[in-house]
Protein backbone atom coordinates (compact mmCIF):
# COMPACT_ATOMS: atom_id res chain seq x y z
CA UNK A 1 0.00 0.00 0.00
CA UNK A 2 1.32 3.45 -0.94
CA UNK A 3 1.79 6.30 1.53
CA UNK A 4 -1.20 8.06 -0.01
CA UNK A 5 -3.40 4.98 0.38
CA UNK A 6 -2.31 4.57 4.00
CA UNK A 7 -3.24 8.19 4.65
CA UNK A 8 -6.64 7.67 3.07
CA UNK A 9 -7.28 4.63 5.22
CA UNK A 10 -6.23 6.60 8.27
CA UNK A 11 -8.51 9.42 7.24
CA UNK A 12 -11.44 7.03 6.98
CA UNK A 13 -11.49 6.67 10.73
CA UNK A 14 -11.19 10.40 11.40
CA UNK A 15 -14.26 12.60 11.86
CA UNK A 16 -13.21 14.80 8.98
CA UNK A 17 -9.86 15.22 7.26
CA UNK A 18 -6.51 13.63 8.12
CA UNK A 19 -4.99 12.73 11.47
CA UNK A 20 -1.51 11.99 12.67
CA UNK A 21 1.86 13.68 12.95
CA UNK A 22 3.69 14.62 9.77
CA UNK A 23 7.34 13.74 9.68
CA UNK A 24 9.90 15.98 8.02
CA UNK A 25 9.93 13.50 5.16
CA UNK A 26 6.17 13.79 4.76
CA UNK A 27 6.40 17.58 4.76
CA UNK A 28 9.11 17.43 2.10
CA UNK A 29 7.02 15.04 0.00
CA UNK A 30 4.03 17.34 0.35
CA UNK A 31 6.10 20.34 -0.74
CA UNK A 32 7.36 18.44 -3.78
CA UNK A 33 3.80 17.42 -4.66
CA UNK A 34 2.59 21.01 -4.43
CA UNK A 35 5.49 22.37 -6.50
CA UNK A 36 4.93 19.72 -9.18
CA UNK A 37 1.20 20.46 -9.21
CA UNK A 38 1.71 24.20 -9.56
CA UNK A 39 4.29 23.70 -12.31
CA UNK A 40 1.89 21.56 -14.35
CA UNK A 41 -0.98 23.94 -13.63
CA UNK A 42 1.13 26.85 -14.91
CA UNK A 43 1.79 24.89 -18.09
CA UNK A 44 -1.94 24.29 -18.50
CA UNK A 45 -2.54 27.98 -17.87
CA UNK A 46 0.04 29.02 -20.46
CA UNK A 47 -1.54 26.67 -23.01
CA UNK A 48 -4.96 28.16 -22.34
CA UNK A 49 -3.70 31.72 -22.61
CA UNK A 50 -2.41 30.90 -26.10
CA UNK A 51 -5.67 29.11 -26.92
CA UNK A 52 -7.69 32.12 -25.76
CA UNK A 53 -5.51 34.50 -27.76
CA UNK A 54 -6.22 32.47 -30.92
CA UNK A 55 -9.87 31.73 -30.08
CA UNK A 56 -11.84 32.34 -33.25
CA UNK A 57 -15.29 32.47 -31.67
CA UNK A 58 -17.11 35.74 -31.16
CA UNK A 59 -18.79 36.62 -27.89
CA UNK A 60 -21.84 34.51 -27.15
CA UNK A 61 -25.08 36.38 -26.52
CA UNK A 62 -24.70 36.00 -22.74
CA UNK A 63 -21.06 37.11 -22.83
CA UNK A 64 -21.96 40.25 -24.76
CA UNK A 65 -24.80 40.92 -22.34
CA UNK A 66 -22.46 40.55 -19.34
CA UNK A 67 -20.08 43.04 -20.97
CA UNK A 68 -22.99 45.48 -21.36
CA UNK A 69 -23.75 45.02 -17.67
CA UNK A 70 -20.14 45.89 -16.81
CA UNK A 71 -20.64 49.32 -18.41
CA UNK A 72 -23.43 49.96 -15.91
CA UNK A 73 -22.24 48.73 -12.50
CA UNK A 74 -25.03 47.84 -10.13
CA UNK A 75 -25.93 45.46 -7.30
CA UNK A 76 -28.11 43.41 -9.61
CA UNK A 77 -29.18 42.77 -13.19
CA UNK A 78 -32.21 41.37 -14.97
CA UNK A 79 -31.19 37.70 -15.03
CA UNK A 80 -28.20 37.28 -12.69
CA UNK A 81 -26.57 38.69 -9.56
CA UNK A 82 -23.83 41.29 -10.12
CA UNK A 83 -20.47 39.55 -9.66
CA UNK A 84 -19.96 38.62 -13.31
CA UNK A 85 -20.29 42.29 -14.35
CA UNK A 86 -17.85 43.40 -11.66
CA UNK A 87 -15.27 40.85 -12.82
CA UNK A 88 -15.52 41.97 -16.44
CA UNK A 89 -15.31 45.60 -15.38
CA UNK A 90 -12.11 44.84 -13.47
CA UNK A 91 -10.29 43.11 -16.32
CA UNK A 92 -11.48 45.42 -19.09
CA UNK A 93 -10.41 48.43 -17.02
CA UNK A 94 -6.88 47.02 -17.13
CA UNK A 95 -6.54 45.61 -20.65
CA UNK A 96 -9.43 46.94 -22.71
CA UNK A 97 -12.64 45.61 -24.22
CA UNK A 98 -11.28 42.83 -26.43
CA UNK A 99 -12.84 39.38 -26.34
CA UNK A 100 -9.60 38.13 -24.75
CA UNK A 101 -9.85 40.54 -21.82
CA UNK A 102 -13.56 39.95 -21.31
CA UNK A 103 -12.95 36.19 -21.09
CA UNK A 104 -9.69 36.35 -19.12
CA UNK A 105 -11.36 36.01 -15.68
CA UNK A 106 -12.69 32.59 -16.69
CA UNK A 107 -9.23 31.26 -17.44
CA UNK A 108 -7.72 32.70 -14.25
CA UNK A 109 -10.53 31.67 -11.89
CA UNK A 110 -10.56 28.05 -13.08
CA UNK A 111 -6.84 27.85 -12.24
CA UNK A 112 -7.56 29.32 -8.81
CA UNK A 113 -10.35 26.79 -8.30
CA UNK A 114 -7.95 23.96 -9.18
CA UNK A 115 -5.62 25.19 -6.41
CA UNK A 116 -8.50 25.25 -3.92
CA UNK A 117 -9.48 21.73 -4.98
CA UNK A 118 -5.88 20.65 -4.30
CA UNK A 119 -6.01 22.24 -0.83
CA UNK A 120 -9.37 20.65 -0.01
CA UNK A 121 -8.24 17.20 -1.14
CA UNK A 122 -5.05 17.55 0.91
CA UNK A 123 -7.15 18.50 3.95
CA UNK A 124 -9.49 15.53 3.51
CA UNK A 125 -7.16 12.80 2.21
CA UNK A 126 -3.53 13.00 1.16
CA UNK A 127 -1.04 14.94 -0.94
CA UNK A 128 -1.30 12.27 -3.62
CA UNK A 129 -5.06 12.59 -3.87
CA UNK A 130 -4.66 16.38 -3.81
CA UNK A 131 -2.22 16.29 -6.73
CA UNK A 132 -4.46 14.19 -8.98
CA UNK A 133 -7.68 15.93 -7.88
CA UNK A 134 -6.34 19.40 -8.65
CA UNK A 135 -5.13 18.33 -12.08
CA UNK A 136 -8.31 16.34 -12.62
CA UNK A 137 -10.40 19.46 -12.06
CA UNK A 138 -8.20 21.57 -14.34
CA UNK A 139 -8.68 19.05 -17.16
CA UNK A 140 -12.40 18.39 -16.81
CA UNK A 141 -13.97 18.78 -20.28
CA UNK A 142 -16.39 21.39 -18.94
CA UNK A 143 -13.50 23.37 -17.44
CA UNK A 144 -11.49 23.17 -20.67
CA UNK A 145 -14.46 24.59 -22.57
CA UNK A 146 -15.45 27.08 -19.87
CA UNK A 147 -11.91 28.50 -19.66
CA UNK A 148 -12.60 30.23 -22.98
CA UNK A 149 -16.09 31.51 -22.06
CA UNK A 150 -16.98 34.09 -19.44
CA UNK A 151 -20.00 32.81 -17.54
CA UNK A 152 -21.54 32.97 -14.08
CA UNK A 153 -20.50 29.36 -13.44
CA UNK A 154 -16.84 30.37 -13.30
CA UNK A 155 -16.94 32.54 -10.14
CA UNK A 156 -19.60 30.23 -8.70
CA UNK A 157 -17.27 27.22 -8.86
CA UNK A 158 -14.41 29.15 -7.26
CA UNK A 159 -16.67 30.33 -4.44
CA UNK A 160 -18.16 26.84 -4.02
CA UNK A 161 -14.73 25.22 -3.73
CA UNK A 162 -13.62 27.83 -1.20
CA UNK A 163 -16.84 27.41 0.80
CA UNK A 164 -16.40 23.63 0.90
CA UNK A 165 -12.79 24.05 2.03
CA UNK A 166 -13.95 26.40 4.80
CA UNK A 167 -16.89 24.14 5.73
CA UNK A 168 -14.50 21.22 6.22
CA UNK A 169 -12.37 23.53 8.34
CA UNK A 170 -15.31 24.55 10.51
CA UNK A 171 -16.22 20.90 11.06
CA UNK A 172 -12.71 20.20 12.34
CA UNK A 173 -12.02 23.54 14.07
CA UNK A 174 -14.78 26.16 14.22
CA UNK A 175 -12.36 29.06 14.47
CA UNK A 176 -13.10 32.66 13.63
CA UNK A 177 -10.92 32.38 10.52
CA UNK A 178 -12.78 29.34 9.14
CA UNK A 179 -16.13 30.93 9.99
CA UNK A 180 -15.28 34.20 8.25
CA UNK A 181 -13.93 32.36 5.21
CA UNK A 182 -17.12 30.30 4.92
CA UNK A 183 -19.29 33.41 5.24
CA UNK A 184 -17.30 35.25 2.58
CA UNK A 185 -17.38 32.28 0.19
CA UNK A 186 -21.14 31.80 0.54
CA UNK A 187 -21.75 35.52 0.01
CA UNK A 188 -19.49 35.73 -3.02
CA UNK A 189 -21.09 32.59 -4.47
CA UNK A 190 -24.60 33.97 -4.07
CA UNK A 191 -23.50 37.16 -5.82
CA UNK A 192 -22.17 35.00 -8.66
CA UNK A 193 -25.23 32.80 -9.13
CA UNK A 194 -28.20 31.86 -6.98
CA UNK A 195 -27.27 28.20 -7.48
CA UNK A 196 -24.92 28.76 -4.53
CA UNK A 197 -28.04 28.08 -2.44
CA UNK A 198 -27.47 24.40 -3.24
CA UNK A 199 -24.65 24.62 -0.70
CA UNK A 200 -27.14 24.95 2.15
CA UNK A 201 -29.13 21.96 0.88
CA UNK A 202 -25.96 19.89 0.60
CA UNK A 203 -24.88 20.85 4.13
CA UNK A 204 -28.25 19.64 5.43
CA UNK A 205 -27.82 16.34 3.57
CA UNK A 206 -24.34 15.98 5.07
CA UNK A 207 -25.66 16.19 8.62
CA UNK A 208 -28.21 13.51 7.74
CA UNK A 209 -25.45 11.24 6.42
CA UNK A 210 -23.07 12.02 9.30
CA UNK A 211 -25.08 12.12 12.55
CA UNK A 212 -21.80 12.02 14.49
CA UNK A 213 -21.11 15.56 13.27
CA UNK A 214 -24.45 17.08 14.30
CA UNK A 215 -22.99 18.51 17.49
CA UNK A 216 -21.44 21.18 15.26
CA UNK A 217 -24.96 22.52 14.72
CA UNK A 218 -25.01 23.57 18.35
CA UNK A 219 -21.91 25.71 17.78
CA UNK A 220 -22.55 29.26 16.53
CA UNK A 221 -19.85 29.08 13.83
CA UNK A 222 -22.01 27.58 11.07
CA UNK A 223 -24.93 29.88 11.82
CA UNK A 224 -22.68 32.94 11.90
CA UNK A 225 -21.20 31.89 8.56
CA UNK A 226 -24.66 31.45 7.05
CA UNK A 227 -25.77 34.82 8.42
CA UNK A 228 -22.62 36.50 7.12
CA UNK A 229 -23.10 35.00 3.68
CA UNK A 230 -26.72 36.16 3.52
CA UNK A 231 -25.64 39.62 4.64
CA UNK A 232 -23.36 39.86 1.60
CA UNK A 233 -26.25 39.16 -0.77
CA UNK A 234 -28.47 41.73 0.96
CA UNK A 235 -27.60 44.58 -1.49
CA UNK A 236 -28.78 42.37 -4.35
CA UNK A 237 -31.99 41.60 -2.49
CA UNK A 238 -32.56 45.33 -1.99
CA UNK A 239 -31.89 45.89 -5.72
CA UNK A 240 -34.44 43.19 -6.58
CA UNK A 241 -37.01 44.78 -4.29
CA UNK A 242 -36.48 48.12 -6.01
CA UNK A 243 -36.75 46.53 -9.48
CA UNK A 244 -39.79 44.33 -9.11
CA UNK A 245 -37.72 41.25 -8.19
CA UNK A 246 -36.55 41.04 -11.79
CA UNK A 247 -33.77 38.48 -11.20
CA UNK A 248 -35.87 36.29 -8.93
CA UNK A 249 -38.77 36.27 -11.39
CA UNK A 250 -36.45 35.46 -14.29
CA UNK A 251 -34.91 32.56 -12.32
CA UNK A 252 -38.37 31.15 -11.57
CA UNK A 253 -39.40 31.52 -15.21
CA UNK A 254 -36.19 29.80 -16.31
CA UNK A 255 -37.08 26.79 -14.16
CA UNK A 256 -40.37 26.65 -16.13
CA UNK A 257 -42.50 24.82 -13.58
CA UNK A 258 -45.83 25.94 -15.03
CA UNK A 259 -48.00 23.13 -16.31
CA UNK A 260 -45.70 20.47 -14.87
CA UNK A 261 -45.55 17.19 -16.76
CA UNK A 262 -42.97 14.44 -16.85
CA UNK A 263 -40.22 14.47 -19.48
CA UNK A 264 -38.07 11.37 -18.92
CA UNK A 265 -36.25 12.03 -22.17
CA UNK A 266 -35.06 15.42 -20.90
CA UNK A 267 -33.83 13.87 -17.65
CA UNK A 268 -31.97 11.17 -19.58
CA UNK A 269 -30.53 13.77 -21.93
CA UNK A 270 -29.18 15.71 -18.96
CA UNK A 271 -27.60 12.61 -17.40
CA UNK A 272 -25.98 11.56 -20.67
CA UNK A 273 -24.59 15.07 -21.08
CA UNK A 274 -22.77 14.67 -17.75
CA UNK A 275 -20.44 12.10 -19.35
CA UNK A 276 -19.24 14.98 -21.51
CA UNK A 277 -19.24 17.59 -18.74
CA UNK A 278 -17.31 15.53 -16.18
CA UNK A 279 -15.56 13.11 -18.52
CA UNK A 280 -16.79 9.62 -19.48
CA UNK A 281 -14.61 7.67 -17.04
CA UNK A 282 -15.03 10.05 -14.10
CA UNK A 283 -18.81 10.20 -14.40
CA UNK A 284 -19.05 6.45 -14.85
CA UNK A 285 -16.89 5.98 -11.75
CA UNK A 286 -19.07 8.43 -9.81
CA UNK A 287 -22.16 6.39 -10.62
CA UNK A 288 -20.41 3.23 -9.40
CA UNK A 289 -19.34 4.96 -6.17
CA UNK A 290 -22.89 6.16 -5.51
CA UNK A 291 -24.24 2.67 -6.17
CA UNK A 292 -21.77 1.22 -3.67
CA UNK A 293 -22.68 3.89 -1.11
CA UNK A 294 -26.38 3.09 -1.44
CA UNK A 295 -25.73 -0.64 -0.98
CA UNK A 296 -23.16 -0.36 1.82
CA UNK A 297 -23.52 3.02 3.55
CA UNK A 298 -21.69 1.77 6.65
CA UNK A 299 -18.48 1.45 4.63
CA UNK A 300 -18.32 5.17 3.79
CA UNK A 301 -15.32 7.07 5.13
CA UNK A 302 -15.99 10.37 6.88
CA UNK A 303 -14.55 12.42 4.04
CA UNK A 304 -16.45 10.34 1.47
CA UNK A 305 -19.72 11.26 3.19
CA UNK A 306 -18.87 14.93 2.95
CA UNK A 307 -18.10 14.78 -0.76
CA UNK A 308 -21.14 12.65 -1.60
CA UNK A 309 -23.34 15.14 0.27
CA UNK A 310 -21.92 18.02 -1.76
CA UNK A 311 -22.24 16.37 -5.17
CA UNK A 312 -25.00 13.77 -5.45
CA UNK A 313 -27.91 15.93 -4.17
CA UNK A 314 -27.20 18.52 -6.87
CA UNK A 315 -27.29 15.88 -9.58
CA UNK A 316 -30.53 14.48 -8.17
CA UNK A 317 -32.15 17.92 -7.98
CA UNK A 318 -31.16 18.96 -11.50
CA UNK A 319 -32.15 15.58 -12.95
CA UNK A 320 -35.54 16.02 -11.29
CA UNK A 321 -35.73 19.51 -12.78
CA UNK A 322 -35.06 17.95 -16.18
CA UNK A 323 -37.77 15.36 -15.54
CA UNK A 324 -40.47 17.93 -14.81
CA UNK A 325 -39.31 20.66 -17.20
CA UNK A 326 -35.79 21.07 -18.62
CA UNK A 327 -32.19 21.13 -17.40
CA UNK A 328 -29.10 22.45 -19.12
CA UNK A 329 -25.93 20.39 -18.91
CA UNK A 330 -24.07 22.99 -16.83
CA UNK A 331 -26.72 23.38 -14.14
CA UNK A 332 -25.08 20.72 -11.95
CA UNK A 333 -21.57 22.18 -12.32
CA UNK A 334 -20.97 22.77 -8.56
CA UNK A 335 -21.33 19.03 -7.96
CA UNK A 336 -18.04 18.31 -9.69
CA UNK A 337 -15.86 20.22 -7.23
CA UNK A 338 -16.55 17.53 -4.64
CA UNK A 339 -17.04 14.74 -7.16
CA UNK A 340 -13.59 15.05 -8.74
CA UNK A 341 -11.97 14.66 -5.31
CA UNK A 342 -14.25 11.78 -4.36
CA UNK A 343 -13.64 9.81 -7.54
CA UNK A 344 -9.90 10.44 -7.39
CA UNK A 345 -9.67 9.36 -3.74
CA UNK A 346 -11.57 6.14 -4.40
CA UNK A 347 -9.46 5.35 -7.46
CA UNK A 348 -6.26 5.87 -5.46
CA UNK A 349 -7.65 3.81 -2.59
CA UNK A 350 -8.72 0.99 -4.93
CA UNK A 351 -5.48 1.10 -6.91
CA UNK A 352 -7.36 1.87 -10.15
CA UNK A 353 -4.31 3.43 -11.77
CA UNK A 354 -5.15 2.34 -15.30
CA UNK A 355 -8.57 3.97 -15.09
CA UNK A 356 -6.95 7.16 -13.81
CA UNK A 357 -4.44 7.17 -16.65
CA UNK A 358 -7.18 6.56 -19.19
CA UNK A 359 -9.27 9.38 -17.74
CA UNK A 360 -6.40 11.86 -17.87
CA UNK A 361 -5.57 10.76 -21.42
CA UNK A 362 -9.16 11.26 -22.60
CA UNK A 363 -9.74 14.55 -20.80
CA UNK A 364 -6.33 15.87 -21.82
CA UNK A 365 -7.01 15.00 -25.44
CA UNK A 366 -10.39 16.72 -25.21
CA UNK A 367 -8.69 19.85 -23.81
CA UNK A 368 -6.41 20.01 -26.85
CA UNK A 369 -9.31 19.26 -29.20
CA UNK A 370 -11.44 22.03 -27.69
CA UNK A 371 -8.60 24.53 -28.05
CA UNK A 372 -8.04 23.49 -31.68
CA UNK A 373 -11.76 23.64 -32.43
CA UNK A 374 -12.17 27.18 -31.09
CA UNK A 375 -9.08 28.25 -33.03
CA UNK A 376 -10.67 26.93 -36.22
CA UNK A 377 -14.15 28.21 -35.41
CA UNK A 378 -16.14 28.83 -38.56
CA UNK A 379 -13.66 26.98 -40.75
CA UNK A 380 -14.78 23.38 -40.40
CA UNK A 381 -17.92 21.27 -40.31
CA UNK A 382 -18.59 18.01 -38.46
CA UNK A 383 -20.54 15.43 -40.53
CA UNK A 384 -24.10 15.19 -39.28
CA UNK A 385 -23.63 18.17 -36.95
CA UNK A 386 -22.37 21.00 -39.09
CA UNK A 387 -20.35 23.91 -37.79
CA UNK A 388 -20.47 23.61 -33.97
CA UNK A 389 -19.64 27.29 -33.53
CA UNK A 390 -22.06 28.74 -36.08
CA UNK A 391 -24.22 30.25 -33.32
CA UNK A 392 -21.21 32.11 -31.91
CA UNK A 393 -20.26 33.67 -35.23
CA UNK A 394 -21.72 36.38 -37.41
CA UNK A 395 -22.22 39.03 -34.72
CA UNK A 396 -19.38 41.16 -36.06
CA UNK A 397 -20.86 40.90 -39.56
CA UNK A 398 -24.28 41.83 -38.19
CA UNK A 399 -22.77 44.97 -36.66
CA UNK A 400 -21.15 45.75 -40.02
CA UNK A 401 -24.60 45.67 -41.65
CA UNK A 402 -25.82 48.22 -39.12
CA UNK A 403 -22.80 50.44 -39.78
CA UNK A 404 -23.39 50.24 -43.52
CA UNK A 405 -27.07 51.20 -43.17
CA UNK A 406 -26.21 54.13 -40.93
CA UNK A 407 -23.46 55.30 -43.30
CA UNK A 408 -25.73 55.05 -46.35
CA UNK A 409 -28.45 57.06 -44.64
CA UNK A 410 -25.88 59.67 -43.64
CA UNK A 411 -24.66 59.99 -47.24
CA UNK A 412 -28.24 60.33 -48.46
CA UNK A 413 -28.79 63.29 -46.16
CA UNK A 414 -31.35 61.58 -43.92
CA UNK A 415 -29.28 60.25 -41.00
CA UNK A 416 -30.80 57.58 -38.77
CA UNK A 417 -31.18 58.56 -35.13
CA UNK A 418 -31.38 55.17 -33.36
CA UNK A 419 -31.15 51.40 -33.82
CA UNK A 420 -34.00 49.29 -32.43
CA UNK A 421 -34.49 45.54 -32.08
CA UNK A 422 -37.06 43.35 -30.37
CA UNK A 423 -34.65 40.43 -29.76
CA UNK A 424 -32.46 40.00 -26.70
CA UNK A 425 -29.72 38.24 -28.71
CA UNK A 426 -29.55 41.01 -31.30
CA UNK A 427 -29.59 43.70 -28.61
CA UNK A 428 -26.73 41.98 -26.75
CA UNK A 429 -24.39 41.44 -29.68
CA UNK A 430 -25.03 44.92 -31.10
CA UNK A 431 -24.38 46.44 -27.68
CA UNK A 432 -20.84 45.06 -27.95
CA UNK A 433 -19.99 44.80 -31.65
CA UNK A 434 -21.78 48.01 -32.67
CA UNK A 435 -20.78 50.01 -29.60
CA UNK A 436 -19.04 52.61 -31.79
CA UNK A 437 -21.90 53.50 -34.16
CA UNK A 438 -22.66 56.80 -32.47
CA UNK A 439 -26.44 56.37 -32.12
CA UNK A 440 -28.31 54.65 -29.26
CA UNK A 441 -29.08 50.93 -29.58
CA UNK A 442 -32.48 50.34 -28.01
CA UNK A 443 -34.93 47.49 -27.38
CA UNK A 444 -38.60 47.51 -28.25
CA UNK A 445 -40.52 46.93 -25.04
CA UNK A 446 -43.89 45.28 -25.34
CA UNK A 447 -46.65 46.03 -22.90
CA UNK A 448 -46.14 44.50 -19.48
CA UNK A 449 -42.95 43.69 -17.60
CA UNK A 450 -39.60 43.87 -19.42
CA UNK A 451 -38.33 40.57 -20.80
CA UNK A 452 -34.61 41.39 -20.80
CA UNK A 453 -31.97 43.69 -19.36
CA UNK A 454 -32.10 45.77 -22.54
CA UNK A 455 -35.86 46.23 -22.39
CA UNK A 456 -35.50 47.27 -18.76
CA UNK A 457 -32.63 49.74 -19.19
CA UNK A 458 -32.67 50.74 -22.88
CA UNK A 459 -36.31 50.73 -23.97
CA UNK A 460 -37.42 52.37 -27.21
CA UNK A 461 -40.24 54.84 -26.78
CA UNK A 462 -42.76 55.38 -29.61
CA UNK A 463 -41.98 59.05 -29.19
CA UNK A 464 -38.28 58.37 -29.57
CA UNK A 465 -35.61 59.25 -32.08
CA UNK A 466 -36.58 58.92 -35.78
CA UNK A 467 -35.82 57.72 -38.36
CA UNK A 468 -35.13 54.32 -36.75
CA UNK A 469 -33.15 51.39 -38.12
CA UNK A 470 -35.11 48.33 -36.97
CA UNK A 471 -33.00 45.13 -36.97
CA UNK A 472 -34.11 41.55 -36.45
CA UNK A 473 -32.82 38.07 -37.23
CA UNK A 474 -36.24 36.47 -37.25
CA UNK A 475 -37.77 35.29 -40.51
CA UNK A 476 -40.07 36.47 -41.83
CA UNK A 477 -39.38 40.04 -40.79
CA UNK A 478 -41.06 40.57 -37.45
CA UNK A 479 -41.58 44.19 -36.44
CA UNK A 480 -43.77 45.41 -33.58
CA UNK A 481 -47.29 46.46 -34.47
CA UNK A 482 -47.43 50.05 -35.60
CA UNK A 483 -43.99 50.27 -37.25
CA UNK A 484 -44.40 52.12 -40.55
CA UNK A 485 -41.61 51.32 -42.98
CA UNK A 486 -40.25 53.36 -45.82
CA UNK A 487 -37.68 50.75 -46.80
CA UNK A 488 -36.82 47.21 -45.78
CA UNK A 489 -34.13 44.72 -46.78
CA UNK A 490 -33.19 41.12 -46.11
CA UNK A 491 -29.63 39.93 -46.50
CA UNK A 492 -27.32 37.11 -45.49
CA UNK A 493 -24.11 37.63 -43.53
CA UNK A 494 -21.35 35.09 -43.10
CA UNK A 495 -21.19 33.18 -39.82
CA UNK A 496 -18.34 30.93 -40.87
CA UNK A 497 -17.51 28.96 -43.96
CA UNK A 498 -20.46 26.62 -43.56
CA UNK A 499 -23.14 28.87 -42.06
CA UNK A 500 -24.82 32.24 -42.52
CA UNK A 501 -27.18 34.49 -40.61
CA UNK A 502 -30.16 36.16 -42.20
CA UNK A 503 -30.56 39.78 -41.14
CA UNK A 504 -33.70 41.84 -41.75
CA UNK A 505 -33.73 45.63 -41.48
CA UNK A 506 -36.34 48.33 -41.80
CA UNK A 507 -35.99 52.08 -41.83
CA UNK A 508 -38.90 53.30 -39.72
CA UNK A 509 -40.23 56.85 -39.96
CA UNK A 510 -42.82 56.65 -37.22
CA UNK A 511 -44.77 54.30 -34.96
CA UNK A 512 -48.52 54.37 -34.98
CA UNK A 513 -50.39 54.36 -31.69
CA UNK A 514 -50.75 50.96 -30.12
Amino acid sequence: MSVGEQQIEAGAAAPIGRRGEHSLGAHAAGARSLIAFLAILCAIGAFRIVALAFNGTELYMDEAQYWAWSRDLSFGYFSKPPLIAWLIYGTTSVCGDSEFCIRAPALALHLVTAVIVYALAARLYSDEVAFWSGLGYALLPAVSLSSGIISTDVPLLAAWALALFAFAGVLSAPTLGNTALLAAAIGVGLNAKYAMAYFIVCAAVYFVLAPERRQRLAHPALWLALGGGLLLILPNIVWNFANGFATVNHTVENANWQGISLHPGKALEFLLAQFGVFGPILFGALLVIVWRAVRQPADLAASDKLLIAFSVPILVLVTTQGLISRAHANWAAPAYVAAVILVTAVMVRDGARNWMRASFAINGALAVLIAAATWQAGRFSIPGIGDPFARTLGSRALADVVRQKLATAERNGDPLQSVVTNERETAAVLAYYARDVGVPILSWRSEGAPRSYFEMTRPFSPGGLYPVLFVTQRAPLSAPDGFVSSHETTQSVAAGRHANRVVHTRIVNRVQSR
